[in-house]
């Protein structure tokens, strides 16, 4: 009789999980392209005004031996 309430407990875990998954993306893909336009069409007017700041930059430094080493 145990295998039979393990069976259910798992069969809820199991709908419970499925019914979270279903809560992740609602939009539908008309819907998506059009918000990853507007987002890029933003990106695109506040680099021309130059808000945003530039990718950072690496500093490279060489480092030579001192003469006075002995």
């Amino acid at each position: 009789m145990a295998r039979g309430n393990q069976r259910d407990k798992a069969r809820e875990a199991n709908l419970k999980k499925q019914a979270a998954q279903k809560k992740g993306n609602t939009m539908t893909g008309t819907e998506m392209q059009r918000a990853k336009e507007s987002a890029a069409e933003i990106m695109r007017q506040k680099q021309a005004a130059g808000t945003t700041s530039p990718p950072p930059r690496h500093i490279v430094l060489q480092i030579s031996p001192s003469p006075l080493v002995m």
